[in-house]
């Protein structure tokens, strides 16, 4: 109550300072605004007065089953409610056992100040942050970004810096050409392209012409469903070893290719740079790596020039805006993972409308999500308030989407019901069918 009245008093006080300013500008002819200081405070809708206290109360872990992923409310004693996500898919316990580990550090913090807190959580560890300890940390930070923007009564984006866009693009799915033709009905004017299978099969290291000409004859179909002008990137998922992947990528430069996501695992970023070197086609990586320091090496060694973090995982809002800073000065773009949550994916494009060098944003898939009755989307429908709206031209405006106060959307009243009963999503195992072997996932 003390809280409510404080912010009445003072959107009172602000409201009668602003009519004055504004007879005073009509008078006078004259802006008391100076040019190119615009005021990131919006009275009407900001929460709490910019003076006042805000702490920390409780931290509430919401596992979201049908979207691989962890929702989290941050509560506190203004009143205000950040939300955030962060996840490892396949290990949803393990995230959520590390996202409470934060509660103790988190309670009694003013929420307002996310970049000094993820200072302390990730430095305060001793060992340095892997994929768990970031995606707890990106749970957080996510979430205080949140309450900072509905304290102010701004989105996020204007925290970063101000919008350089005003629409985000994004682009669809497919595996095969039917897969393809759904895409283009749903609206996109640009896909990614499955490829990890052929003739029914996964890649052994080396593989014989057979192989390769049944990926090509795929991407040959899909090519002719969807014809020259759609953008079409191909997804080689980290599943093939380097020989194999380096084949499929020669068989399939005369596609012209968007990019290729993934050519090989990340952990020989060197090994990637040399193959990166061997073909026109720009490569796309990063959605399992981790912080600026691992994107720092990759961008050093020049293994791609389209990065791919994951705001879920790498370190949150905070740390992904990082990443993009660093990214622009090695002319490098941003293709930003967002495969699991609608929480992530809107966290991830506030950070993609700040800045300059993006080229398109993936959204949830719903890979994970069981035919239950409940209807869902890639675009949020059942578990926030407002799904998103995507424009007829492979965009997501900013207006009417995320330009509300903090990430601009709330979530669903029925989602802790839509998740009862479903069980975590489990990647599947990998086998070569010759011999048995592990093979990558």
């Amino acid at each position: 109550m003390a809280h409510n009245k404080s912010r009445r008093n003072w959107l009172k006080q602000m409201t009668a300072g602003m009519a004055g300013l504004l007879t005073a500008e009509q008078l006078t002819g004259k802006h008391f605004q100076p040019e190119g200081k615009e005021n990131i405070l919006n009275p009407q809708k900001a929460l709490i007065a910019p003076r006042e206290t805000i702490k920390i109360t409780k931290l509430e872990i919401i596992p979201v089953n049908t979207l691989r992923t962890i929702f989290i409310k941050l509560h506190t004693d203004a009143g205000i409610t950040g939300v955030g996500e962060g996840t490892v898919e396949g290990r949803i316990s393990t995230t959520a056992a590390a996202i409470g580990e934060l509660e103790n550090y988190l309670i009694g913090k003013d929420p307002r100040r996310p970049a000094h807190h993820w200072q302390a959580i990730y430095r305060h560890a001793f060992y340095r942050g892997d994929i768990v300890l970031t995606s707890a940390l990106s749970a957080v930070d996510i979430a205080m970004w949140d309450i900072k923007g509905k304290a102010l009564g701004v989105p996020i984006y204007e925290l970063l810096g101000g919008p350089t866009r005003d629409r985000i693009r994004v682009y669809g799915q497919a595996g095969d050409p039917e897969g393809a033709k759904q895409v283009i009905n749903e609206g996109y004017k640009s896909m990614k392209v499955s490829a990890t299978y052929s003739r029914g099969r996964l890649s052994r290291i080396v593989e014989n012409p057979d192989f390769i000409q049944g990926m090509v004859e795929n991407v040959s179909a899909i090519r002719d469903v969807i014809g020259p002008k759609t953008d079409m990137g191909i997804e080689l998922h980290g599943d093939h070893s380097p020989q194999t992947s380096m084949l499929l990528i020669k068989a399939l430069e005369p596609f012209q290719p968007w990019f290729f996501e993934e050519p090989i695992q990340f952990q020989n970023l060197p090994l990637m740079a040399e193959m990166a070197k061997k073909t026109h086609i720009p490569f796309a990586t990063g959605e399992r790596m981790v912080t600026k320091w691992q994107f720092r090496d990759l961008l050093s060694l020049g293994a791609a020039s389209l990065l791919q973090p994951d705001v879920t995982h790498c370190g949150g809002i905070t740390e992904m805006k990082a990443i993009a800073i660093l990214a622009e000065a090695f002319y490098a773009s941003m293709l930003p993972h967002a495969k699991e949550g609608i929480v992530g994916a809107v966290a991830s494009m506030h950070v993609a409308a700040s800045i300059p060098n993006l080229l398109a944003h993936e959204l949830p898939s719903l890979q994970a999500a069981p035919e239950d009755g409940v209807k869902r989307s890639a675009l949020g429908k059942s578990y926030i308030k407002k799904p998103l709206v995507m424009g007829n031209d492979g965009h997501i405006a900013l207006a009417g989407n995320i330009d509300g106060p903090g990430l601009g959307i709330e979530l669903d009243d029925d989602l802790i019901e839509n998740e009862r009963g479903v069980k975590e999503w489990e990647f599947p195992e990998m086998w070569d069918s010759f011999d048995g072997s592990v093979l990558d996932h």
